[in-house]
């Protein structure tokens, strides 16, 4: 049984859960009032019965939204669309070409954002300021002393620009390394049940946070997928699936609906609903972006890929509606900010869109699509990464600047049982190999 004062906190947030589900829960807040007045024992009794009761809950009939969590569910709910799959060859140059600019995308975006992981807007703009550096064109700079009242990364940091030498560990790079370590292990019929198995053996338990700490918890105890993802775990629509996503696109270049479909068998362990698009969506993006030069087109391919009717496509809709009709990316911003600044600082849908700002407010280039993911603040390591995985799918090693690139020594840091530090080239000609595996005709 866990502590009162835990499942207090997960209650609180499991209210907030099931209203941005579109759910009744002024039942389930006279229950939570009267924990909280209560004394342990009976509190963890009062909370028993809300977690009970909020397993049962539905949306409102007359919630505009239809948010499935199942894969058929989900795939009976996407627009209509072709799912295409593009003939490319796994052993070719150009396939080689991208697959070295994402994975030295998502570590150079995350080596960026990571000084700032957790700061608003404006205090990352107050540190690039202190240090003559606005805007963001690199890594952080070292400051000796931070503008007062913001904390900030002390100056032997490695993250910092004066002191890359690598990239260092990260749970941003340790699931990508993950999803293609599972991938190698399992191949392309990989289960739920299999990636939670791996994750058991390979993730430090406290190397995991919110939805995946929730889940773990709830594996040990019995509890599999998918009520892993609902079980005392309102953290279901958070960001943490969709951080996952790059090593299954890795393994799935030029096939969209396949990237999606390995999403899903990982997000549904530990996330549901948006929680699951977001991974569906990023993989899909990135998948689809290995053969198109056109991040438009990889986007419409992209959101084939996730139930039309749901909150995160028509986020995403909005958003590149926004992007198209302002001059600057603050514009933008201040946009999301307004509609979707309510949800949590590391929800997926509010950091989806701040990866999308970067991207369309980057004139197609790799360095200020990482830059302007990175000073929107929220997560900001997570959208940093996934920004510089999808361009760098895009635009392939040419488009990584040799400034970002060359200081991580080719060098990749993970807290995975059993890895420690690995070289980007291998893991590129592994991805490969996992491509040659998915692509395989039959």
């Amino acid at each position: 049984m866990l502590k009162a004062s835990t499942l207090k906190t997960l209650a609180a947030d499991e209210l907030v859960q099931l209203e941005q589900e579109g759910c009744e829960v002024e039942a389930l807040r006279a229950l939570y009032e009267a924990a909280a007045a209560a004394d342990d024992a009976r509190a963890q009794s009062l909370l028993g019965e809300l977690f009970h009761q909020a397993a049962q809950l539905e949306p409102v009939p007359d919630w505009p939204y239809h948010e499935p969590s199942d894969l058929e569910g989900i795939r009976a709910a996407r627009p209509p669309a072709e799912h295409a799959r593009a003939q490319l060859d796994p052993a070719g140059p150009e396939l080689r070409d991208r697959t070295t600019g994402a994975w030295l995308g998502r570590c150079i975006g995350c080596m960026m954002g990571k000084p700032v992981e957790g700061r608003s807007r404006e205090q990352i703009a107050a540190i690039l300021r202190a240090a003559d550096a606005y805007p963001l064109g690199g890594y952080f700079p070292v400051l000796e002393r931070a503008p007062e009242g913001i904390p900030y990364r002390p100056p032997d940091n490695p993250c910092l620009a004066s002191n890359v030498t690598r990239a260092v560990r990260d749970d941003d790079t340790d699931y990508t390394v993950l999803g293609l370590h599972i991938l190698e292990s399992f191949g392309p019929a990989v289960t739920p049940q299999q990636i939670m198995g791996e994750w058991l053996v390979r993730l430090p338990y406290h190397r995991t946070y919110t939805a995946e700490r929730a889940a773990m918890r709830n594996w040990v105890n019995e509890i599999l997928p998918p009520e892993s993802a609902t079980y005392m775990n309102p953290y279901r629509e958070w960001i943490g699936a969709q951080i996952r996503a790059d090593g299954w696109a890795y393994c799935a270049p030029g096939w969209p609906e396949r990237a999606a479909e390995y999403a899903w068998r990982d997000a549904c362990t530990t996330h549901t609903r948006n929680g699951i698009y977001g991974e569906m969506f990023f993989a899909a993006l990135i998948a689809a972006c290995f053969v198109t030069d056109e991040l438009q087109e990889a986007l419409r391919m992209a959101l084939a890929e996730i139930p039309a009717n749901c909150r995160l496509a028509e986020a995403i809709e909005q958003c590149i509606g926004w992007c198209d009709q302002d001059a600057a990316w603050e514009d933008t911003w201040e946009r999301i900010m307004e509609k979707y600044g309510h949800y949590h600082p590391v929800h997926t849908i509010n950091n989806a869109l701040l990866v999308l700002m970067g991207l369309l407010h980057s004139g197609g280039d790799l360095r200020q699509a990482i830059a302007i993911s990175v000073m929107g603040g929220l997560d900001t390591d997570c959208n940093g990464a996934t920004a510089g995985s999808v361009m760098g799918a895009l635009l392939g090693e040419a488009g990584v600047p040799a400034d970002l690139s060359e200081p991580l020594h080719d060098t990749l840091e993970v807290s995975l049982s059993g890895m420690g530090r690995l070289r980007i080239s291998d893991l590129v000609e592994r991805a490969l190999a996992c491509a040659t595996a998915t692509l395989k005709p039959g």
